[in-house]
This record gives structure tokens, C-alpha cells and sequence, in this order.
């Protein structure tokens, strides 16, 4: 955005926007707690990140794991100075997201059967949009969204994140270089009041700059495959509206949301999800890992997806007075627009339309998966379905 756009902006902004000589924007000090790194912030984040050790044998193992384990003594320095020079020129946000943009078209090329969207190219490129989507996988939902944006000439969204993801300062840095902020989960008591009123000044405030933001429509993914916008989010966002003595409907007015449903054909993480499940019902809880998110990501990343489509909607413009009103809008569009992939369908019960290739390769994958696990991951794949008959119904 340019400084004469930015300028005006502020113009329009409350009162609380100045503090004493400084006009408080996103990228303010105020908002340093939880805001994406600044250009100015690139260099020194990309310097941390190429001397964290754990992420340069990774990458080497990744690249190189087919060679002799007595050569990485050589091989992962000789990486990490290509690496530093290759990273050498990149000074902005900008910069950074056109390498993830080069690594998601290989994400897509290696682990999807074709990456498709619809409805990015109505909206303004000039406008800030709040994307509420559903949520399946930890760093793909967002991701996809970039690449939906990226193709239809949209700004990249700034992505909210919890702090449950940020344990490894190198998960941060590289986070944070990819736009995104932070949900501070973890607070309690008065402290997560005042987080949750901090968050949405961010999030109003970023809307009101003309940036994209995405946030899930819930804390945590759908595991159950059973999509559900939680009501206290839609309450955080009015946090803001509120403090301008401005109405629920007057002030989602204000936030352009635009609901996305997010398919994929075969989940990454079908199998861990369910395992999550039957163990709560199992044992009455289930507790993760340290690292079990990290682990959830790079298995989103790598796992085989089948198609994947994400499908936005018209920024909803009507008088919205209450959240759970919201809440139902955003619902109805995320049910109505999923896709009805033969996963969904065979889980279903139903196998119209579907081919006797396309049953042996759901049966396959299935098949695969442990016993006890069927019935979880039948469940999730088939909860879209029953929630868009009940749209369709209405």
C-alpha cells in the first residue's frame, strides 16, 4: 500500500489512532507483541532462521537423504552457504512470499491432484477483506488461500496463528515472516481479556489499512470434519466496534467478510485426527506432544491430498445483529460450497455419480488405515455432506 493511500487511511481512522506524536497503524510498536515482522525485520529473521541447525539437517535430509550418512559433515555446511547466499537479496515481506508462492506450486505439483478456486475474482483488489474459513489443516487452510489470492491478483492475507505453534523461535521467525500474527491462546484470567481486545484492534485496524487477514472459524481444526463457526471468535472481532461506540451489525459492516470453504479430497491427517478421537473417547482425553502441531504441519505439507478446491463468497453485507446470526451466515456458505468428492460421498453412504476407479481408491486408502480408525475417518469425511443436505433443505 502506498504512503498516500496509508495517509488516508488514518484520516479515517478514531481518535485513539494517535498517541501522542505517533499515528498508530499495524506495524506500531504498540502491536509489536503480536504483529508479522516488518520489511526492515527480514534480514536479521532469515540470518536467525539459517543458523537454527535442526532446520539446515532437515532441509539436507530432505534434499540429500539418498546419500551416504558420512558426507553431511560436508554437505550441510556447503548447504547452509548457498542457502545464505541465496537468501542474501531478500530484504521484504514481499520477497519472502514469492519463495513460499514457488514452494506451494511444488506442493501442489507433488501432493494434490489439481488445486482449483472460485469467487477471488470478485473481489477488490483495493479493499481489505477478513477471510473466515473452515479449518482442516494448521498451515495449508491459510496457504491455499494465499495461492487462491496470489493467482487472482489479491493481496496475501495476514494469517492469525496461536501461540500454541510458536514453542521453536525458528517455527516463529519463519511464521511471522509469512504474515502472520499471533492468538495469544495461552493467556489467561484478565490477561486473555486484554489479549483478546488487542487482537481485535489488530484485525479492525488491518481491514481498515485495506489488507487481507484470514482467522479459522474456530479454535482448532475440525476433526471431526463437522464445520462449525465458534460464536466467541465473531465476539472478539466486535471487541474493537465496541470501544468506537459502534453497533454489532454497524461495525461487521466495516470488517468486509467474506466466508471460504476449503476442501480437500483426502486429508493428510486423517488418520492422526482420528487417533485424537478415538483415544478421547477412549480414555476420556488425549494429550499431545510437545511438537505434535509442528509434526501435524509438515504432514499437511508432505501428505497426499487429492483435489483441493477453496471457493469464497460475496462479502456478506447484510444486518447482522447478533454473532450467532453471523455465525449461521458463514456456516451456511462453508456447508453449501464444499465440495462433494467421492470421500465425501462413499463416506456418506452414497456412491451415485461415483466411479468403481474412484471407490477402489477410497477403499484403498481406507484399508490402510488401522481397523479401529475406519469409523472416525468415515465420519469426518462424510459430516459435510449431512451439513450441506441440511442447507439444501432449508
Amino acid at each position: 500500500m502506498s504512503n498516500e493511500e496509508t495517509a488516508q487511511n488514518n484520516e479515517n481512522k478514531p481518535a485513539d489512532s494517535v498517541s501522542g506524536d505517533e499515528i498508530i497503524t499495524t506495524e506500531s510498536s504498540v502491536f509489536d507483541d503480536i504483529r508479522h515482522y516488518r520489511d526492515d525485520e527480514v534480514p536479521e529473521a532469515i540470518k536467525s532462521i539459517l543458523e537454527n541447525e535442526e532446520l539446515i539437517s532437515g532441509i539436507y535430509k530432505r534434499i540429500f537423504g539418498f546419500l551416504p550418512s558420512f558426507l553431511s559433515a560436508m554437505g550441510k555446511p556447503l548447504l547452509k552457504f548457498i542457502l545464505k547466499l541465496k537468501f542474501s537479496k531478500v530484504k521484504t515481506i514481499a520477497q519472502v512470499q514469492e519463495y513460499v508462492a514457488r514452494f506451494m506450486k511444488g506442493i501442489i505439483r507433488d501432493t494434490t491432484d489439481g488445486f482449483t478456486s472460485s469467487g477471488f475474482d470478485k473481489l477488490d483488489p483495493k479493499k481489505g477483506y477478513l477471510f473466515i474459513s473452515n479449518h482442516r489443516d494448521i498451515s495449508l487452510d491459510p496457504a491455499f488461500i494465499d495461492m487462491a489470492c496470489y493467482f487472482n491478483h489479491l493481496d496475501t492475507v495476514k494469517i492469525a496463528i496461536g501461540d500454541n505453534l510458536l514453542r521453536m523461535k525458528v517455527a516463529t521467525d519463519l511464521m511471522r515472516l509469512n504474515k502472520s500474527f499471533i492468538v495469544k491462546r495461552s493467556a489467561q484470567g484478565r490477561d486473555k481479556l486484554k489479549a483478546l481486545a488487542h487482537l481485535s484492534e489488530y484485525i479492525g485496524r488491518s481491514i481498515a489499512e485495506n489488507h487481507n487477514v484470514w482467522i479459522a472459524q474456530r479454535e482448532g481444526r475440525a476433526k471431526d470434519g463437522n464445520d462449525k463457526t465458534e460464536d466467541a471468535i465473531l465476539k472478539m472481532f466486535y471487541m474493537y466496534g465496541k470501544k468506537q461506540k459502534m453497533s454489532f451489525s454497524e461495525y461487521v459492516k466495516t470488517l468486509n467478510i467474506v466466508p471460504v470453504s476449503i476442501t480437500y479430497e483426502f486429508d493428510p491427517g486423517d488418520k492422526a485426527k482420528a487417533r485424537e478421537l478415538y483415544e478421547t473417547e477412549k480414555n476420556g482425553s488425549y494429550t499431545k506432544s510437545q511438537y505434535e502441531d509442528i509434526d501435524s504441519i509438515v504432514g499437511g505439507i508432505n501428505g497426499y491430498k487429492g483435489r483441493v478446491h477453496i471457493s469464497a463468497g460475496d462479502p456478506l453485507v447484510g444486518d447482522f445483529e447478533t454473532p450467532e446470526a453471523l455465525s449461521e451466515a458463514i456456516d451456511n456458505y462453508i456447508y453449501a460450497n464444499y465440495q462433494m468428492y467421492p470421500s465425501c460421498l462413499l463416506s456418506a453412504g452414497v456412491d451415485e455419480g461415483v466411479t468403481e476407479e474412484e471407490k477402489k481408491k477410497f477403499n484403498d486408502r481406507i484399508a490402510a488405515i488401522d481397523e479401529e480408525l475406519r469409523p472416525y475417518v468415515k465420519k469426518m469425511y462424510a459430516a459435510p455432506f449431512f451439513n450441506r443436505m441440511k442447507v439444501v433443505k432449508k
